[in-house]
């Protein structure tokens, strides 16, 4: 090699490592500390929640009544729900941060293509969760999410108020416009409690065009973890309080719990040990089975014929309850092919837990009610702790089991 090319490649990367230095430190420079939301001595190195491994699991998260330490508890309670909208295409599957969800909502975004509204909070506290594809809003995502009384509503855009090029007129259903509905309902602005990653971007949020392995369309690369996104809740001053000064729990209406999945005994357990169902008629790329272990006391997901896999674990999603509510469908809508879901009323729903099947009611009486179950008898069911999935599907489908 002679001099002057040798001295070509040094020059070079010292103008490499200087700009990837000095984009790291930019970059870095942005990005907000996640430390502060609980006692500095409870954080360990990357951020992780320090937690004494005797310590006993003896407090239930609010959300699904699945025991922690209260360690755990003490940082949950100075937070507050993220709800976030992660998408099922099949493009984008695996899915990151799934398995470690306190509840799942799924239903049917558009053209029989199913979304999840995941809600985080007890199991997400120990240590930080890669989060993803996030996609866009759905208006009956917000009713679900308003639920949980101001939680932080995750997403990349959403439904809104499209106009026509020519007439400049809404070509969208006033029902399906989630955006403005965000407004509406006082999630907007630096002081509220939507996340759209519109407005907020890098750090908190990237794209990652080969998080499979793989090269995929951009719209199946957003990211984000549940630690960036608390962080920017704490930026804005947000802690346990919500948009009215509140504690969010204050209002919060829990489900009733029986305690953990592992309380009851194998004698106790039902032998419905398969659970199945469509969506929409012919699309099996989105057919679920639940697969029932009796030693565990847990539902294996199985998805388009699949092992439902979560992508940083490696391991397949499991749930403690599946509930199956059916709702009215209506749609498409609009020419964007928007879909409407009836979360308002009552309706029919199937309960699975502990290997059994429990015929259910639902109803919930207003946006930011609680969604309660109950059984035949008009008794509200008490929940076994741990994850929960509610299977949102059109009234008259079957399930099987």
């Amino acid at each position: 090699m002679n001099q002057k090319k040798a001295l070509s490649i040094v020059f070079g990367l010292g103008v490499y490592l200087a700009v990837t230095g000095a984009s790291a430190w930019a970059f870095g420079a942005f990005e907000v500390p996640a430390t502060g939301v609980v006692p500095a001595a409870q954080i360990g190195e990357g951020g992780g929640l320090v937690i004494d491994p005797g310590e006993p699991k003896d407090q239930p998260c609010p959300i699904n009544g699945k025991l922690f330490t209260k360690t755990e508890r003490a940082a949950w309670e100075q937070r507050r729900p993220l709800f976030v909208m992660i998408e099922n295409h099949t493009d984008a599957r695996p899915q990151s941060g799934l398995a470690q969800a306190d509840a799942v909502y799924e239903a049917v975004a558009e053209g029989g293509i199913t979304r999840f509204g995941v809600v985080f909070y007890c199991g997400a506290i120990a240590k930080d969760i890669k989060l993803g594809p996030v996609r866009s809003a759905r208006t009956y995502f917000l009713d679900w999410a308003s639920e949980y009384n101001f939680p932080f509503y995750v997403h990349v855009g959403g439904g809104n108020c499209s106009r026509d090029e020519g007439t400049k007129q809404c070509t969208s259903d006033p029902r399906a416009m989630a955006i403005e509905q965000i407004e509406k309902y006082g999630w907007g602005g630096s002081k509220g409690n939507d996340l759209n990653q519109f407005s907020i971007g890098y750090p908190t949020f990237w794209r990652n065009y080969e998080r499979l392995g793989r090269t995929v369309a951009t719209e199946h690369t957003m990211e984000t973890t549940t630690e960036k996104l608390w962080a920017v809740g704490e930026k804005r001053g947000w802690k346990a309080e919500g948009n009215n000064g509140e504690e969010w729990s204050k209002k919060f209406i829990q489900w009733v719990f029986t305690g953990p999945s592992t309380s009851s005994g194998q004698a106790e357990r039902g032998t419905v040990n398969n659970i199945s169902f469509e969506f929409w008629e012919g699309y099996q790329d989105f057919a679920v089975r639940w697969e029932y272990n009796l030693q565990t006391n847990l539902y294996s997901r199985i998805m388009g014929g699949e092992p439902h896999k979560d992508l940083e674990t490696g391991t397949q999603i499991t749930a403690s309850v599946i509930a199956v509510q059916f709702v009215k469908e209506e749609g498409p809508v609009d020419i964007h092919k928007h879909m409407i879901y009836g979360t308002i009323g009552k309706g029919d729903a199937l309960v699975f837990q502990n290997g059994q099947a429990i015929k259910a009611k639902w109803q919930k009486a207003d946006r930011i009610g609680r969604t309660k179950f109950t059984d035949e008898q008009g008794k509200e069911i008490s929940f076994v702790g741990g994850q929960m999935w509610i299977e949102v599907v059109p009234a008259g489908n079957t399930v099987e089991y």
